[in-house]
């Protein structure tokens, strides 16, 4: 069994209060887990207006396959107009980690 990790440190456009920001980044988190899958969550900058630090992650038996959806979530919220993605962290554990 692998699990991943991805953080993604974004900044939100014109956005001016929390309430705006939720309703930037729920439908963010809700694409992500409807396309890929996964388990996603605002995990950061929660005090922040236009910050967030998104964490998703994604349990299989095959690396690859890890990796590739990573990749895939790390794409869709890089290719939002609304959203500057500042940086990805990824961090994948396996059998070997123990």
């Amino acid at each position: 069994m692998y699990v991943g990790a991805l953080e993604l440190d974004i900044l939100l456009g014109d956005v001016h209060s929390l309430k705006q920001k939720r309703s930037t980044v729920r439908p963010v988190l809700a694409e992500l887990r409807r396309r890929f899958e996964v388990s996603v969550a605002e995990a950061g900058h929660l005090d922040l207006h236009r910050r967030a630090l998104l964490g998703v992650a994604v349990v299989a038996a095959d690396p690859a396959h890890v990796r590739d959806v990573l990749d895939e979530c790390e794409r869709l919220v890089a290719a939002r107009p609304e959203l500057d993605l500042l940086s990805a962290r990824r961090r994948l554990i396996g059998p070997e980690d123990e």
